[in-house]
């Protein structure tokens, strides 16, 4: 096979198959696809004769030559994926208390020394029996959080009661008599809630996925189709005497109309869907930084700020779908518009005027969406109704 004179594009990532471009093909319109991913795709639509390109819709007939990509030694790197900025209260830079000169960072934090430690000043306490009873965590900056403001001791209780951290001394007077338990056993059952928030993530992050890919391959199925109709009506036109000529365009009119308001509607929900799937991927990375924390109280309190930033009533609900599951039917005919043109050549005026106000009622009526304006408004959105074209 030969190869193409095109470089590679930036974007690594075939929108086929989701994943690093393998043989890399760039079809007429720019787009770079998996060889055997395009080719595949181009399969369906060999008995139409029309062929569209997955990414921007354009166009093609007759099927274009696939050939590979030349690599191109002089072009800039290519892009790496998105990475999300980490979760917000997750880690602050600390250095060792006991560093003399240049600070070391610090490694370690002693919840009975309140002090931290680098790798060098934290071996005493593991070394030394005097040290044997004090309790030493990873450092996350946050010392000062894991202490208790009312008795200044390291907290190491969980009152459910109260849904907080407290110490020991707290369970005296401001925690008496509640539901108390130790931050080990709190964190072992939010860990189990934050378990099942996240597969729930991942879960729909995935359906999202389906479902975008699914949406373009119906809008490409039923441009194909007008495009096919456009092109028989205009062979049936061109046989009628002049005087016909504005109900062909009329016509051409109509084809178009159903076509882009199916398709407007649905590039406004493709849109929607990558958004969706963008904000869940950047909570699912937010879920994960929090399930790799080591220290239990660093972690509940990273569980409260998730919760409440998240706007989430119970940690197990899984956020709602910002729109329903899109139906684009792509076996569309219009096939009735291809015969009514070329009952026009025969009938002409009179028939022309009753079929095309047949025609004009098939134009589906758009469905109003308000767009969310916030974070908020986005994570609440309410499912719309599903899409009929038909």
């Amino acid at each position: 096979m030969a190869e193409s004179s095109f470089p590679l594009p930036e974007e690594t990532y075939c929108s086929l198959c989701m994943e690093t471009v393998r043989d890399p093909v760039t079809i007429p319109c720019g787009d770079t696809y998996c060889l055997e991913c395009i080719k595949i795709y181009w399969d369906q639509f060999e008995h139409m004769g029309v062929f569209s390109c997955p990414q921007c819709r354009a166009t093609f007939t007759p099927r274009p030559a696939l050939r590979r990509n030349l690599p191109d030694v002089n072009r800039e790197p290519r892009r790496q994926p998105q990475e999300f900025p980490p979760f917000p209260y997750m880690h602050r830079e600390s250095f060792c208390d006991f560093c003399v000169g240049h600070r070391k960072k610090a490694v370690k934090s002693c919840l009975m020394c309140l002090a931290y430690y680098c790798e060098t000043h934290v071996k005493p306490h593991y070394e030394s029996s005097t040290f044997k009873r004090h309790k030493l965590v990873d450092e996350t900056g946050h010392l000062d959080r894991k202490i208790c403001p009312q008795h200044e001791k390291g907290l190491e209780l969980f009152c459910r009661s109260d849904q907080m951290c407290i110490c020991v001394l707290c369970t005296v007077r401001e925690h008496r008599s509640h539901n108390i338990t130790s931050a080990e056993e709190e964190r072992i059952e939010k860990q189990k809630v934050l378990v099942v928030t996240q597969s729930e993530v991942q879960y729909i992050i995935q359906e999202r996925m389906k479902e975008l890919q699914e949406l373009k391959h119906n809008v490409d199925v039923l441009k194909s189709s007008a495009q096919r109709a456009q092109t028989e009506s205009d062979k049936a036109f061109h046989e009628m005497l002049q005087a016909v000529e504005r109900w062909k365009a009329e016509i051409n009119q109509m084809i178009m109309a159903n076509m882009q308001a199916a398709m407007s509607q649905a590039e406004g929900y493709v849109d929607r869907l990558e958004q969706e799937i963008l904000e869940l991927q950047r909570r699912d990375a937010e879920l994960r930084q929090i399930l790799e924390t080591e220290d239990n109280i660093h972690f509940l309190q990273l569980v409260s700020y998730f919760a409440a930033e998240q706007n989430f009533p119970t940690l197990c609900v899984p956020p709602e779908a910002m729109v329903p599951k899109v139906l684009i039917n792509p076996q569309f005919s219009f096939g009735e518009m291809s015969k009514t043109a070329a009952e026009m050549k025969e009938h002409v005026d009179d028939i022309c005027k009753k079929e095309l106000s047949k025609i004009s009622k098939t134009v589906p009526s758009r469905v109003d969406f308000q767009e969310p304006k916030t974070r908020t408004d986005f994570l609440k959105c309410e499912p719309l109704q599903c899409l009929s074209l038909l």
